[in-house]
Order: structure tokens, then C-alpha cells, then sequence
């Protein structure tokens, strides 16, 4: 196994137990019933590896993650995940993971029913991340490259929240992380 994937497997281990809010849900319930819905969608490899690894900023590094929807949300957990996807999987998966907390802001400011259909930590985070979006950001947004697969992560991440799904363990999308690899990443 790539030491790249196995660092993400060990996270999951060590820290997908972790919940981020009040969800119902732990980070590696929640990540591997995005990337189920991802496969269930028949995404290519690299947006199924994007979806199970959206969240990823949460748990790689040292960081507490927020429990408490008192608290602050926006941990910036998009970027950090993006830092770390980019270098190892390239744009067809950092970009989506990127892009997933501008695209809830999107869905909501372009279909004012989807706020509805946020669970109470998503709504949370959706204000401290921002909130409704200007027509300029929206326009920014539309121009991106990967915008789409953004918008189809983040309908699978809202669905995620299952705590009685049945998913596939993380050690079964090994074969869709290595995959996923750029060829200059190192071992």
C-alpha cells in the first residue's frame, strides 16, 4: 500500500471516531457513506476518492475538531484538506474537497429550499462559512473547473448523516485511493 494511503487509512482509524458538531455520525461513518453514494452514482475513481475523503481536513493533522454547534464551525477544514489532497491526488480530487463548503453556500443562495434540508450542524457551519452568496461570488463559483463535481459532493455529503447506513469498511476504497494517485507522488 502507498505510505499516502496508508496515512489516510490511520487517520481514519485513529480519528474517524470523532464527531464534527452534533451530527449523529462519526467522520468515518460520515465519509464512507459519501463515497458509497459517489460509487452508487458511478462517479469516476477520482470524485468517489474526493467524497470519501471531503472531510479529511477535519482529521489529518492535530487539531481539536468543533463538537458543539455553539461553537465556531468554519475550521477551515476545506483548505487544509485541499493542502494536503493536492500534492498526493492532484485537481481531480483537491478541487471537489475545495469546493464542497462554497457549493452548500451555493445551493442555498440559488435554491433557498436546500437551507431546509441542512441538518442543524450544516446550517450552522453554512452561516459561518459565509452564508448566502453575493451574484459575484456565485459567478466565481460557476467559473471554477471541477464546480460541477463541487455541487454533486456536496448532495452527497448533506445525505451522509445516516447513523444506521451499512457502508463498506474504509480498507475498500484502498483500490479507489491508489488509483487516484498522481504518478509523481512519492512512496
Amino acid at each position: 500500500m502507498h505510505s499516502i494511503v496508508s496515512k489516510i487509512v490511520d487517520a481514519f482509524e485513529q480519528r474517524g471516531s470523532g464527531k464534527y458538531g452534533e451530527e449523529c455520525v462519526t467522520q468515518l461513518q460520515h465519509a464512507l457513506q459519501s463515497g458509497q453514494f459517489a460509487i452508487r452514482a458511478q462517479a469516476d475513481t477520482t470524485l468517489i476518492t474526493a467524497a470519501l475523503l471531503h472531510d479529511i481536513g477535519h482529521i489529518i493533522g492535530d487539531d481539536d475538531m468543533p463538537v458543539h454547534c455553539d461553537e465556531n464551525l468554519d475550521d477551515h477544514h476545506e483548505s487544509k484538506g485541499y493542502e494536503f489532497l493536492i500534492e498526493h491526488f492532484g485537481r481531480p480530487v483537491a478541487e471537489p474537497v475545495r469546493l464542497h463548503v462554497v457549493a452548500k453556500r451555493y445551493l442555498c443562495t440559488t435554491n433557498p429550499a436546500y437551507e431546509n434540508q441542512l441538518s442543524p450542524t450544516s446550517l450552522k457551519s453554512f452561516h459561518d462559512q459565509g452564508g448566502t452568496m453575493s451574484t459575484e461570488e456565485i459567478q466565481q463559483f460557476e467559473n471554477e473547473d471541477f464546480y460541477q463535481d463541487a455541487l454533486r459532493l456536496r448532495h452527497w455529503d448533506d445525505a451522509a448523516k445516516d447513523p444506521e447506513a451499512k457502508t463498506p469498511s474504509i480498507t475498500d476504497f484502498i483500490p479507489y485511493l491508489q488509483a487516484s494517485l498522481i504518478e509523481n507522488s512519492c512512496e
